[in-house]
């Protein structure tokens, strides 16, 4: 899949579009074609150096709140099933064409909402 990279510490024009391994998930997690994403101060302080992503997180892929569509459900997945919008909080990862989620952390976005809002 193709994701913003931070290949090292500096400022916006370290930033590159690079390929990363596709994501897989879990028994209980989602995989979520990422339609929108945000940008917010820890993604500007991680660009900068100043903001270790947390353990688990990818280590140069920012962002933190995803929209997007459910694409693949782990086999122990109740609540989700493929083409159901969703959106949530991340450790990192949102700036990628997927992501993957925790079934528990997904939250529904309304037929009525665009993905960015």
């Amino acid at each position: 899949m193709r994701a913003v990279r931070i290949p090292r510490a500096g400022g916006p024009e370290v930033l590159e579009w690079g390929a990363e391994e596709d994501p897989v998930p879990g028994p209980e997690e989602l995989l979520v074609r990422v339609h929108a994403s945000a940008l917010n101060r820890a993604d500007i302080l991680q660009r900068m150096g100043r903001y270790p992503p947390p353990p688990g997180a990818p280590p140069q892929v920012p962002g933190l709140e995803y929209a997007g569509e459910v694409v693949h459900c782990g086999p122990r997945v109740a609540q989700w099933r493929p083409g159901d919008r969703v959106m949530g909080l991340v450790a990192g990862g949102a700036h990628a064409e997927y992501v993957v989620v925790h079934e528990r952390t997904a939250l529904r976005i309304t037929p009525a909402l665009g993905w960015e809002e």
